[in-house]
């Protein structure tokens, strides 16, 4: 067959790529691929502010916490195979394509289970875990690929496949089955610890593989950002219904002081998460990839979860809400405190080591959040309230920029020192 009559993205031999490929970087697909994850991401977050906005909290979290999960394990498989085997070709594009049709089948399930969550009845998970399933099946054949065409990972890809096949039937049994709630919440626990397991039984962490530090410390900045993106979102849900006057230009105090803390708070907690090399402390520390890729899940929901308060506090100030001022403000506080301690604690784990500063600037900002909390039940407006939440990431902000990075610095080095 002469060269004018092949493919343009023929298929090429899945056997592994460089760890140390110079320039490395997120290819359309994979930017493609997040903005599937973004409607994910954002129907789980409306959901959860209009339940909680309704006063039902703890299933509004327990809602929350089971779509997040789902949501970060999917991207978080797709992200590391891509990171060691991305191709590129016809047939790589093809299965990443049914992976997005399973997101989204699964962000349309959401609604459905959420709504479930707060009826307190069956628990519908039928629609969430076809488009789970289908995302898991399409990694899969991915990893069959790889088993066929790398004979270095064959073990390692047939385990993934094992492992992976037999937690998807699992799901599919707590999808269809009819079973007591207690029933199904076990079961979820167990499959949970499966699926985060699987990177032990498979490879022993996530050393198996040929992922690509820089790579996949870009890719995880990418989703940090798309995440932030529902800040912006919650932010314009909450200041949208609080403009007055036909036109919608008389601005209200409250309104500015929404935008003000709602885009103020996603740019300092954007600010944050990029003052951590975390390319660079994965190049240093590649036996702790599985921390770092699993500890973002507790960090991811703390994102959308800030932006899902920021909607809810919108909701209150709208009169469209049942908490108290003290609640309102707490679903924002909460998840704003889980996204700063987690980056706090994902840098202490990856570099094994805590640093006074550090603990200096986590109890500055944990006493500032509390702070706020505490004036809104003093009776402070909550718009000003929403505005001491804003300055939360700003404690760690001031705090790197002034001595943080170079102490950082120092701790950079002394994992290039022999011993480390």
């Amino acid at each position: 067959m002469s060269n004018r009559a092949k493919p343009a993205h023929r298929l090429v031999p899945m056997t592994g790529r460089d760890p140390e490929e110079p320039g490395r970087v997120s290819s359309p697909l994979e930017l493609l691929f997040d903005l599937t994850f973004v409607v994910a991401v954002g129907t789980a977050a409306s959901q959860l502010a209009e339940m909680l906005a309704g006063g039902h909290a703890t299933q509004a979290i327990t809602a929350f916490v089971l779509a997040m999960f789902a949501i970060c394990v999917a991207w978080i498989s797709f992200t590391w195979f891509a990171s060691a085997f991305g191709t590129d070709d016809w047939l790589y594009r093809v299965l990443t394509m049914l992976q997005m049709i399973g997101v989204v089948v699964f962000a349309l399930g959401l609604p459905a289970m959420f709504h479930s969550v707060e009826e307190g009845g069956r628990l519908e998970l039928r629609a969430m875990v076809i488009g789970y399933v289908v995302m898991r099946i399409a990694m899969v054949l991915q990893w069959w690929r790889a088993a066929r065409q790398s004979p270095s990972f064959h073990q390692v890809g047939m385990a993934n496949i094992r492992w992976t096949v037999i937690a998807q039937a699992g799901w599919i049994v707590v999808g269809f089955v009819e079973l007591p709630l207690a029933a199904v919440f076990t079961a979820f626990v167990v499959l949970a610890i499966l699926e985060l397991a699987l990177p032990l039984l498979t490879q022993g962490g996530a050393g198996g593989t040929p992922w690509h530090p820089h790579h996949v410390a870009e890719r995880y900045g990418l989703f940090a950002i798309i995440t932030l993106g529902e800040g912006v979102v919650g932010t314009v849900a909450s200041s949208g219904d609080l403009l007055g006057g036909p036109n919608g230009t008389d601005w209200s105090g409250n309104a500015v002081a929404v935008v003000v803390a709602g885009v103020g708070l996603t740019f300092g907690m954007w600010w944050v998460y990029f003052a951590v090399p975390f390319g660079d402390i994965l190049a240093r520390r590649r036996g702790r990839g599985y921390v770092f890729g699993y500890g973002h899940i507790l960090l991811f929901m703390g994102i959308a979860g800030s932006g899902a308060g920021l909607h809810v506090a919108g909701l209150d100030l709208e009169h469209h809400s049942n908490l108290g001022p003290a609640a309102v403000v707490l679903s924002l506080a909460v998840p704003v405190g889980l996204y700063l301690l987690m980056v706090y604690l994902l840098h202490i784990l990856l570099l094994t080591t805590a640093d006074r500063l550090h603990l200096l600037l986590i109890s500055l900002t944990l006493a500032l959040l509390t702070v706020a909390v505490l004036l809104s039940t003093a009776g402070v407006p909550i718009a000003a309230c929403l505005l001491v939440v804003m300055l939360a990431p700003y404690v760690t902000v001031i705090g790197y920029e002034t001595i943080g990075h170079r102490h950082q610095q120092h701790m950079l080095k002394n994992l290039d020192s022999p011993g480390s």
